[in-house]
């Protein structure tokens, strides 16, 4: 039989109520775990009720829990804490928009400009509209999809770019020696700007991490990437719902690869030029 005082070291750091616990502030986007379910997820929400405050998380797969604000509730970065209200003062604080620039308050949108940011699918505008979308609306920018890059030169000529509508073009897989890298060249100049990410789709230029997975798989070639992906991660081979839950993962440009982060900032830098 092993001693009282062994078996109170297995005690779960939260029961023990002679470690003090510190106090957070519960403000928005703050990712803490609820000690008593192991519920992971984003502060969205905090609020006083008729019995007593309230917190509102969301997980990486958009699902909301609420929990009471108790003592030694939650865990930061794997310590525990006791979460609070805001101040009146943070909640009155600058607020950031989920591309991390700061939210311009009461900004209504902007008129469309006619210059245009073109990505290459549905999933790709997507992805932009969470992260970029309070910055496109307040600076007129209207994002739209191409499904493919094959008929590009054909559309650039279509839509006739000036130095008053600047055209930006975000291209998956844009590496050296690729097809992609190829029409690129053919339509860039003065008032197209492509730029590109590496991945083979955007689908990874979300990080592992955020989507709850170790890495992206190796799919071999010949197959089709997003239903291999599926496959190897143990999915439902459904892409439509497969990408629900990697865009629900997203919550901030915290969320992505460097690499596309740039190029999206590069391109709305391009049309919003002074003058444009």
């Amino acid at each position: 039989m092993r001693s009282r005082d062994y078996d109170a070291d297995l005690t779960p750091p939260w029961k023990r109520p002679s470690v003090p616990a510190p106090e957070v502030a519960a403000e928005r986007d703050l990712v803490v775990e609820e000690v008593s379910t192991g519920f992971c997820g984003a502060v969205i929400l905090c609020e006083k009720t008729a019995e007593g405050p309230t917190v509102t998380l969301e997980d990486r797969f958009g699902k909301h829990r609420v929990f009471p604000l108790v003592p030694r509730g939650f865990l930061l970065e794997g310590k525990v804490v006791t979460l609070v209200r805001p101040t009146a003062a943070a909640r009155s604080g600058p607020r950031l928009t989920a591309s991390g620039s700061l939210a311009v308050p009461g900004a209504r949108a902007r008129i469309a400009r006619a210059g245009r940011i073109y990505v290459e699918g549905r999933h790709d505008a997507e992805l932009v509209e969470r992260v970029w979308g309070d910055d496109l609306r307040v600076e007129g920018v209207v994002v739209e999809y191409l499904e493919g890059v094959d008929d590009l030169p054909a559309i650039v000529s279509a839509f006739a770019p000036g130095p008053d509508a600047r055209l930006g073009v975000l291209v998956d897989h844009l590496v050296p020696g690729s097809k992609e890298s190829r029409i690129a060249a053919s339509v860039t100049g003065d008032h197209v700007l492509v730029a590109g990410h590496p991945y083979i789709d955007v689908w990874e230029a979300v990080k592992p991490s955020s989507v709850g997975i170790p890495a992206w798989p190796a799919v071999p070639r010949g197959q089709d990437w997003k239903t291999g992906v599926c496959r190897a991660l143990g999915w439902p081979e459904n892409t439509g719902a497969a990408w629900q839950r990697i865009l629900g993962s997203v919550r901030s440009y915290k969320d992505l690869q460097p690499e596309l982060l740039g190029r999206v900032e590069e391109l709305i830098d391009f049309v919003t030029a002074p003058g444009v």
